[in-house]
């Protein structure tokens, strides 16, 4: 099974690397102009021409890509244009500045939806219910940077009560900034994804929840005296932390997507303001790099998924079908 798995991770990279190298060459950037930036009118042929072969880009695509990839077998990521550093360092220091983030993000909307879910659904159709279905059902169709932006317009413009932007204060060098810094500057970012990602656990979880609250064992529990919330906490919530386990392991890619627009809102220095500078300045190894790991990072997440599978429901690990 193991050996399975892994089999399928590097034929899935393989993919992934190959398409996401096809989709940067097919680019209309020009990695050379961008590299040039404001200095391009003052760059003839000769320099551009020795521009590209310092970064191979005069090679053809194949050669490229198999040169990348060689470089990758020896553990080799490349060198990032946008930041004129080696890509592991790019990639080691903007994983500092989103790990905070993506991963309370990831972990407060878990939380939190499955709680909203549960709750819902032991209470189908009362008013606590339908707030929450409501408000499921508006942030699940909310567009992430409308809603960054608007936390910025009301929050740091208009109150004044958060940063407006980055991961720390400007002009602060690193060893003066302090976590009460740190946690001014991430909280709105932190709430733009934690709200946003609560919806769609929230409302997976409360399908479940119905589901199980008209279930026989509950109408069983029901008759013996039990409250609705005492069904829900003992006999309900176990059975439907198996959907809100899948939404939220499944939820990784989305999170990722919402943090690069979430960072390009409150400039905020991590991964995925990194993906949109490399997008625009064509830095391909950064680009493939931050791609790659991506794919592990989901890739894992779905493999995670699997175990706690047969923990919540042992059922499962001999065959069995859940109820």
């Amino acid at each position: 099974m193991i050996a399975a798995k892994a089999i399928r991770l590097v034929l899935v990279l393989l993919t992934v690397a190959i398409a996401a190298f096809a989709l940067a060459k097919h680019s209309p950037v020009d990695p050379i102009n961008a590299y040039l930036g404001a200095d391009i009118a003052r760059v003839g042929p000769e320099q551009r021409a020795l521009i590209a072969e310092k970064w191979g880009l005069d090679q053809p695509a194949i050669t490229q890509f198999w040169r990348w990839a060689e470089n990758l077998a020896r553990g080799d990521l490349g060198y990032s244009m946008t930041y004129n550093a080696p890509v592991a360092d790019v990639l080691f220091t903007r994983f500092q500045a989103s790990l905070p983030l993506m991963g309370l993000a990831w972990l407060l909307s878990g939380v939190l939806g499955f709680a909203l879910g549960v709750f819902a659904g032991a209470f189908a159709g009362s008013w606590a219910d339908r707030i929450i279905r409501v408000y499921s059902y508006v942030l699940a169709s909310t567009p992430t940077f409308w809603l960054a932006i608007m936390l910025l317009v009301v929050f740091a413009v208009g109150l004044n009560w958060a940063p407006i932007c980055c991961a720390t204060p400007i002009g602060v060098v690193p060893e003066d900034v302090t976590v009460l810094d740190r946690i001014r500057h991430l909280a709105l970012p932190l709430v733009a994804l934690t709200v946003l990602g609560v919806a769609q656990i929230a409302l997976h979880t409360r399908a479940k929840m119905v589901e199980i609250m008209q279930s026989d064992y509950a109408l069983y529990a029901k008759a013996q005296g039990a409250s609705r919330m005492d069904i829900a906490l003992r006999h309900g919530a176990r059975n439907a932390a198996l959907p809100a386990v899948t939404v939220l392991f499944a939820s990784l890619g989305e999170l990722f997507g919402g943090s690069v627009l979430a960072e390009q809102v409150f400039a905020y220095p991590g991964l995925g303001k990194a993906t949109v500078e490399a997008g625009i300045r064509g830095d391909v190894p950064l680009l493939l790099a931050i791609t790659l790991a991506l794919t592990f990072v989901v890739f894992l997440g779905n493999s995670i998924a699997d175990l706690l599978y047969r923990i919540v429901d042992p059922r499962m690990s001999r065959g069995a079908k859940p109820a």
